[in-house]
């Protein structure tokens, strides 16, 4: 079984869904949207453990559209996207089937999909994998992806719903998560920057509100660094340059690319110019999570570089 994830592809069905990546900043269209709502505490979301478990669900992908969400424990960007996954797939009416599962209780499904980092939110239709993005992103984006992999499923004739499969209602999260959330959906960053930083304020413990403040963050320098993340590989790159390559990266579930250039750049760096890229750096850091492997080997780098 893995080596038909690993080698597997659908180049028809994967071009029309990752055409979604580029649709995702832009307009909301809602091409097929959401249908009849959820009833009030109706779920489309299980947990999946095991490879009999999963065998399943490649069954149920011939029917309805699986999407696979790969999360792991301490990862503070999963606790942002996985609740906005449940939400917005329940918004589908049963159209979207969602299967959250733990990439330390099963390796062997995350080496099959080749996940180097989570969150990595992929989709199965008619047992084949369709990769969608990797990170956290707000409401308004996921539905577009999500709208863009059932037009893509319909066109091989996978159109069915599935029935609730829990009635349970997850606990809301705090009102000022909610109020950042709410903003991300809005496409206001002001707004879910102010919110998040309160909530840290006002509890300098919360992850959730770190992670979700640096994806905030980074998402603001990503529109406005865009010509100079172009500019990174030339000659005469600046520092600015080299920091918006690097959000880049990042942003993409790169990480050990985008901490690489950080990193480097160090290395000849005066002074003041390491104190920037050692708290951009760490900046990053939280977008990918403590538990992300190139974290850790960046982290070393970094003591080695500066002590």
């Amino acid at each position: 079984m893995t080596e038909r994830f690993a080698d597997s592809a659908v180049p028809d069905l994967g071009k029309s869904v990752k055409g979604a990546q580029g649709a995702a900043r832009g307009s909301d269209s809602r091409a097929g949207a959401p249908g009849a709502p959820s009833a009030p505490g109706a779920s489309y979301a299980i947990t999946v453990d095991g490879t009999e478990a999963f065998k399943a669900l490649m069954e149920q992908s011939a029917t309805v559209p699986v999407v696979v969400d790969f999360w792991g424990e301490g990862c503070e960007p999963c606790k942002v996207l996985t609740p906005i996954l449940e939400t917005v797939v329940n918004e589908y009416g049963g159209r979207l089937l969602l299967a959250k599962i733990d990439i330390g209780q099963n390796p062997e499904i995350a080496a099959a999909f080749r996940v180097q980092s989570v969150p990595t939110v992929t989709a199965l239709v008619e047992g084949q994998p369709v990769p969608l993005f990797v990170g956290a992103i707000p409401a308004s984006q996921v539905r577009q992806f999500f709208d863009k992999l059932l037009e893509a499923a319909a066109t091989v004739g996978v159109t069915g719903r599935v029935s609730p499969v829990a009635a349970a209602v997850p606990p809301p999260p705090p009102p000022l998560h909610q109020e950042g959330y709410d903003a991300l959906d809005r496409g206001d960053l002001v707004a879910a920057k102010a919110a998040f930083s309160k909530a840290l304020a006002e509890s300098p413990a919360d992850q959730v509100a770190k992670a979700a403040l640096a994806q905030v963050e980074l998402q603001e320098r990503l529109e406005a660094g865009a010509e100079a993340a172009a500019r990174a590989d030339q000659p005469d790159a600046s520092l600015d340059d080299i920091m918006a390559a690097a959000d880049s990266a990042v942003a993409v579930g790169e990480f050990a690319v985008g901490f690489g250039r950080i990193l480097e750049a160090l290395r000849t760096a005066t002074p003041d110019e390491k104190d920037r890229l050692r708290l951009r750096l760490l900046d990053l850091f939280e977008v990918a999570g403590p538990d992300d492997p190139a974290v850790g080997q960046a982290r070393r780098r970094l003591a080695s570089l500066l002590f």
